[in-house]
């Protein structure tokens, strides 16, 4: 009896797993995600929204120990107040409301409105008002709050009284009497004009107004903003608001409204309100439209442009540069397009984000070329629609057409120092941008010329740049460099540092002397990504910030971190002592204080570690300029996926917030400190989400490690469902796209798919997932998807619970043109999925990524292709990694997906493949959904997709009967009538 009870007992998890349910696609909605957490400032309180995919999301505040905890329905977009006493938040409408608004197809004023509530925190009382469209907090000031209504819902129009029936015949009466008045004077008039000749009944032909200008349209009027005293609940109103904005310190609020249309005495103002005093002063009144706002950090002045024309009909619109301080009538005019130091043809940019100095002497602004107006007396139907590619453009046109509202706003940046009434242009049509420094106090800036290179981004994508430096004072240029890839010019501006990609050194330039050196000649150890496989430099690993004062820039190789004396007298140190190369960590530098310009010597740095060997993560502290060490009595590293660079800590306490995942354990917020950071498990766990999932088989996951057939070492994930039988053989989908194995220990959460499948899913019913790396060779993009993927399978199939006639492969975009390949060169596969898959080298190397208008020939040449040459250089290499030239071979049944938007693999290269393995008579079918790009952005299709996702992959590695889609297709006619996806019996 007692070993029977010991095995009832044993069995008793197994038995508790083997009931659990698997997946189904009616899951994902409710499935849970923590998302835009905060810390108070006094480290006391932590914000945070838990949403769910589909449905309304809650909004939890707890305390940073964990002992309070508050749940607001629908709250988001939280704001901690400075003084980390309240929060502000929004609140949507249920879901369903809004849902059934949708489907009443109701107009957006008659749309469910978000309401905004306070809370004091700590405390249990909230305070709502509805129909907030926005609201503003002071950043770094305290006390004050504003928030700007919707337009009122428009009166339900009142019935008219019911008349009694005598008076209802007399109207009646009357009425018709008097349409009987209006017919016999309507008929004589016609008879007068009629014997007279007159054209008096005619409507005119001309619009009768003076000087005939047409009728300005209404502008949108304002809503009102309420300004909210925190302290005393005291509220102040402002009608016909449009836009408002606070002071970083709060000391002031700008208001802007419109004029009343009611009203034509009514104007456009800007208003200046002293929040201390209450005091309210106007800035400028009567303007058309005004915008981009700027104060700066004392909150003592503002900038801003405006357009006044009189005629608001006119085809350009002028915008003039506005300057107020408090004690002025009103804003001055600092600039227009006749100011002194403006070039003939420029004006004010109505585009550019204006800003000071940190300490207010300087004012950018922008300026933009006057444009030649539309001929509006052209007809439309009559005028040819084309557009001409000249083979001397910097840009091809697809690319000029994609950016063009963004080169329509392009501004060139000016600046006026101090009370100069000359403008300093700093940039022009020869310089494509200027970078100043982060306070834009310093003398100098750097600009950036990429014309000379742009051409040969076409096949290069490059983004070589000619570097210069800019005098702030004068907008005098010198030369820093040619083909400079990118770079940053130092806090304080005395340096200028950049990485040199073909001597892989990192490079400085000091203004004061004009010399440039190298900074890394000593450093022995590569700084560029050793692991980079694409025929082109390889790219470096990075920079992690400026030493106080400049005097040194630390920068990343693989594992460590380095620090460069600027001015050379000192070789390059490793401040991590080499421990990150000898243990296989990755050290990185967690940014806690993003005003901070500098790190500082004693400073006490939270850096992020990675074990590059078992994939974990965790962090360090390190006291700079003291001797690094690890505590090696606490674990460096977790089995969990730790985002180090979301890290929050609060600005004054030592509090920190994270979040952290395992593959049992979706993300969540976690409270610690940065004394107490590396000792992960001492952290406090505030969110807990997703309880359903103890229902549902989950999965495991497993690193494994193989020798490729050209005999190197790979690795790559296996998931396996949480009720695994060793002893039962299970059907295997392949899934890869490059290097996935430091994902270990992501959370894979059940969700509908944009192009791939859902691991979950396909664990919870009953597959093995594998995600294999893949190692490239120049020349060799199908080869060495082939080395790596079928020696992982060939590996795997070894496994005695492996069934290996039933294993299949699946990827998107660069993974969907493996898959395409693969089933050329071999049939040990039962299934295969490929999204937007590149079929035809030769086509695609030619062709246009249509989301950004770029060529795509950089692409098979220097990028992810990896073909190294072009195609009439080498047209054996496209030939024999283009999967469309061996169509013949394959036998393996092929799901695609390819969407007529896609704006990264151009769609012909799916039908090119789908119609050659069409005409050999092979088993495959092409979903296209449309009007969807590269990946499915609509939820609907993405739920369309894992349903048809499943069906193919059961039916073809579980024996599941066939959907009608799949056995019979569904014809044009049956379209939004008939989705085959029932099971044919």
């Amino acid at each position: 009896m007692r070993k029977i009870l010991l095995v009832m007992l044993s069995a008793f998890p197994l038995a508790l797993l083997a009931q659990k349910k698997p997946l189904d696609h009616s899951v994902y909605d409710r499935w849970q995600s923590v998302q835009s957490s905060q810390i108070s400032n006094d480290g006391k309180w932590v914000v945070y929204q838990v949403s769910p995919q589909e449905g309304d999301a809650e909004l939890i505040i707890q305390s940073h120990d964990g002992t309070y905890k508050k749940v607001i329905a629908r709250g988001y977009g939280s704001v901690i107040t400075n003084d980390s006493r309240y929060v502000i938040f929004k609140i949507r409408p249920l879901f369903k409301e809004t849902r059934e608004a949708r489907i009443k197809k109701k107009r957006p004023d008659e749309m469910p409105k978000d309401s905004m509530a306070i809370i004091e925190l700590g405390k249990e009382e909230i305070w709502k008002t509805a129909r907030v469209k926005t609201f503003k907090a002071p950043e770094k000031g305290n006390g004050w709050l504003a928030y700007h209504l919707d337009k009122a819902l428009p009166e339900a129009p009142k019935p008219a009284p019911k008349p009694d029936s005598l008076t209802q015949i007399n109207k009646m009466m009357l009425m018709a009497d008097s349409l009987l008045r209006v017919a016999d004077s309507l008929k004589n008039k016609a008879n007068e004009a009629k014997t007279k000749g007159l054209a008096a009944l005619q409507p005119p032909k001309r619009d009768a107004r003076p000087n005939n200008r047409p009728a300005a349209d209404p502008v949108e009027e304002g809503t009102e903003l309420v300004v909210r005293n925190m302290q005393t609940g005291e509220e102040k109103k402002f009608a016909l608001v449009s836009e408002y904005y606070f002071s970083e310190q709060g000391n002031v609020l700008l208001i802007e409204t419109t004029k009343k249309n009611a009203d034509t005495l009514s104007k456009a103002t800007v208003y200046w309100m002293n929040t201390a005093t209450g005091k309210i002063d106007t800035v400028l009144k009567g303007f058309n439209d005004a915008k981009n706002y700027a104060m700066d950090e004392a909150g003592t002045q503002v900038a801003f442009v405006a357009e006044r024309d009189s005629s608001t009909k006119s085809l350009r619109k002028f915008y003039k540069l506005w300057h107020y301080k408090p004690g002025m009538d009103s804003a001055r005019l600092r600039a227009d397009r006749n100011t002194a130091g403006v070039k003939s043809g420029l004006t004010i940019s109505p585009d550019y984000i204006n800003r000071f100095s940190k300490n207010g002497n300087r004012l950018f602004f922008g300026l933009a070329p006057i444009r030649q107006p539309k001929d509006t007396s052209l007809v439309e139907f009559e005028t040819a629609r084309l557009d001409i590619w000249h083979y001397d453009d910097l840009d091809l046109q697809p690319q000029q057409l994609v950016q063009l509202n963004a080169e329509l706003r392009r501004s060139y940046v000016a600046v006026l120092n101090g009370d100069a009434t000359t403008v300093t242009m700093l940039s022009d049509a020869t310089m494509d941008r200027v970078s100043l420094t982060p306070d834009a106090d310093a003398d100098v800036a750097v600009g950036f010329d990429s014309r000379p290179y742009r051409k040969q981004n076409q096949w290069e994508q490059h983004n070589y740049n000619d570097v210069y430096l800019v005098n702030v004072n004068t907008g005098e240029r010198k030369l820093i460099g040619k083909k400079i890839r990118s770079g940053n010019i130092s806090p304080t501006g005395k340096y200028m540092a950049w990485f040199d990609w073909k001597k892989s050194q990192y490079m400085a330039y000091d203004v004061a002397s004009g010399k440039t050196s190298v900074l890394t000649a000593d450093v022995k150890v590569p700084l560029y990504d050793e692991d980079d496989d694409h025929p082109d430099d390889p790219p470096p690993h990075g920079t992690m910030g400026w030493h106080e004062g400049d005097a040194a820039l630390y920068v990343y190789d693989k594992f460590d971190i380095w620090k460069l004396d600027m001015t050379g007298k000192s070789k390059p140190v490793n401040i991590t002592n080499g421990i990150g190369r000898k243990k296989q960590l990755t050290f990185r530098n967690i940014d806690l204080d993003r005003d901070a310009l500098f790190v500082k010597d004693g400073e006490t740095l939270l850096l992020s570690t990675f074990d590059n060997k078992e994939k974990g993560s965790g962090f360090v502290t390190h006291k700079l300029s003291s001797s690094f060490s690890l505590n090696e009595s606490i674990p460096v590293t977790y089995p969990a996926s730790i985002n180090g660079f979301a890290v929050q800590k609060a600005k004054d306490a030592d509090a920190i917030i994270y979040t952290a995942a395992t593959p049992q354990v979706s993300g969540s917020v976690f409270a610690s400190t940065i004394a107490n950071a590396q000792n992960h498990t001492a952290a406090k766990q505030l969110s807990f989400i997703n309880e359903q999932q103890k229902d549902y088989n989950w999965y495991t996951v497993e690193l494994h490690k193989w020798k490729m057939f050209d005999g190197k070492e790979s690795e790559g994930l296996l998931f396996k469902p949480e009720n695994f039988d060793p002893n039962k053989k299970y059907p295997v989908i392949f899934y890869f796209y490059e290097r996935n194995s430091d994902t270990r220990y992501t959370y894979r959460t059940p969700a509908p798919s944009a192009s791939t499948v859902n691991i979950a899913y396909f664990t919870s019913n009953g597959y093995l997932v594998f995600d294999p790396n893949i190692y490239y060779k120049d020349g060799e993009p199908g080869e060495s998807a082939y080395n790596s993927v079928v020696s992982a399978a060939k590996y795997l199939s070894k496994m005695k619970f492996v069934d290996s006639t039933k294993m299949a492969i699946q990827g998107q975009s660069w993974g969907g043109y493996q898959v395409a390949y693969l089933i050329t060169r071999t049939n040990m596969f039962a299934a295969a999925g490929a999204g937007a898959p590149v079929a035809n080298m030769f086509s695609a190397y030619g062709g246009i990524r249509w989301g950004t208008g770029i060529s795509r020939q950089f692409q098979y040449e220097r990028s992810q292709t990896r073909l190294g040459a072009t195609p009439w250089q080498r047209p054996d290499l496209y030939i024999k990694n283009s999967p469309l030239f061996k169509a013949d071979k394959v036998k393996t049944p092929l799901l695609m997906t390819h969407n007529d938007k896609d704006g990264a693999v151009p769609w012909y290269q799916g039908i090119e493949y789908f119609t050659a393995l069409r005409r050999l008579d092979k088993k495959v079918w092409l979903l296209q959904y449309n009007e969807e790009d590269h990946n499915l952005v609509e939820r609907r299709n993405r739920k369309d997709l894992s349903v048809r996702l499943a069906q193919f992959f059961d039916h073809y590695l579980k024996g599941a009967p066939m959907p009608k889609w799949m056995k019979d297709g569904v014809p044009a006619t049956d379209k939004g009538i008939d989705w085959g996806l029932d099971i044919v019996k």
